[in-house]
């Protein structure tokens, strides 16, 4: 995703509210209240509370603290000990004017109290600006997780987001696919056409990249330098084999012009991909090194190509008998 969608407002966005409660005439009074303004979801108990949020990552959550099995306080402690959920606005709602209470709540990562009997006009406008806050809290994050020449994310981001797309990968047993890319004799082309050319080549690449793979949850990354990484969850091997060709493809028809590259008269990239199902025995960084090496193999065979393993079909594989 690129810097201009982030700070886009041509479309203000609905935001998303969880109601919790067990009591459902209270769901229905919050429901009746809010349901005009924003995109309501609705839960009786902390456990599908939980399961709701990691599934839909609502702006912010109603939640009642007096609740069975797993009360307000749980919840929302375990929502704050997950990076998935972490940044959702937890509001608690409450028929307890309890000073301790509240305390405990705002140490639990809150943002506000609301008191029952619901006022509509309190409610509404404490709503509206914790609301506004997490746009504004969400922006900013956003930003900070970007690159600021290329406009892709940055390392940071790719390192806070991939941990957590390989356990979900790992926990529903779905293939990921990660793509290492590297613009080929790029530090030529810097030297012949000066850095400012530079910075304009590396923009064009990575929103190339960055059209290639365009589901909401893939991301593509500025790795560092002239590199740049590619992760696609829930992509098998033949599905990432053929976007890794579609962008080493449409990098070539950029047309850019680069007189100091080996390869065509026009800058190229290389790409290394790996891809598997994932099992409790392999890591993470196991299937980055194995991107980087097939990226190394295709730079080493002559470069603007793609390398790829299959790593699910080289374990399945039967063993050479030498004789």
């Amino acid at each position: 995703m690129l810097i201009e969608e982030y700070i886009s407002t041509d479309k203000p966005e609905r935001g998303k509210i969880l109601l919790v409660d067990d009591q459902v005439v209270n769901i229905k009074i919050l429901h009746q209240l809010l349901h005009q303004d924003y995109d309501i979801h609705m839960a009786t108990d902390g456990l599908k509370a939980i399961e709701i949020c990691e599934k839909i990552q609502p702006d912010i959550i109603l939640l009642d603290i007096e609740m069975p099995n797993l009360n307000g306080f749980d919840v929302c402690a375990k929502l704050k000990q997950r990076a998935e959920t972490r940044s959702i606005a937890v509001i608690f709602v409450t028929g307890h004017f309890d000073l301790e209470k509240e305390v405990q709540g705002f140490q639990l990562g809150a943002v506000d109290f609301i008191h029952k009997p619901i006022n509509p006009v309190i409610t509404q406008a404490r709503i509206k600006n914790q609301f506004k806050l997490k746009r504004q809290s969400d922006l900013l994050r956003s930003i900070a997780l970007l690159d600021g020449l290329t406009g892709v994310a940055n390392r940071r981001k790719f390192e806070q987001h991939t941990p957590t797309t390989w356990q979900h990968c790992l926990r529903d047993k779905l293939p990921i696919s990660i793509v290492m890319l590297d613009i080929d004799f790029f530090k030529r082309f810097n030297d012949c056409y000066g850095h400012s050319k530079g910075d304009e080549c590396l923009r064009k690449v990575a929103q190339t990249i960055n059209s290639r793979a365009r589901r909401p949850y893939d991301l593509v990354a500025r790795f560092g330098g002239e590199e740049f990484i590619c992760v696609m969850p829930n992509t098998d091997f033949d599905g990432a084999l053929f976007v890794t060709q579609q962008i080493v493809d449409s990098i070539i028809a950029l047309k850019i012009p680069h007189e100091g590259s080996d390869v065509m008269k026009f800058v190229t990239i290389s790409a290394g991909l790996a891809s598997v199902i994932p099992s409790q025995n392999m890591e993470l960084q196991a299937l980055i090194e194995s991107a980087d090496k097939q990226l190394y193999r295709a730079k080493s065979q002559g470069r603007n190509r793609v390398e790829a393993i299959n790593i699910n079909a080289m374990a399945a594989a039967p063993e050479r008998i030498e004789g």
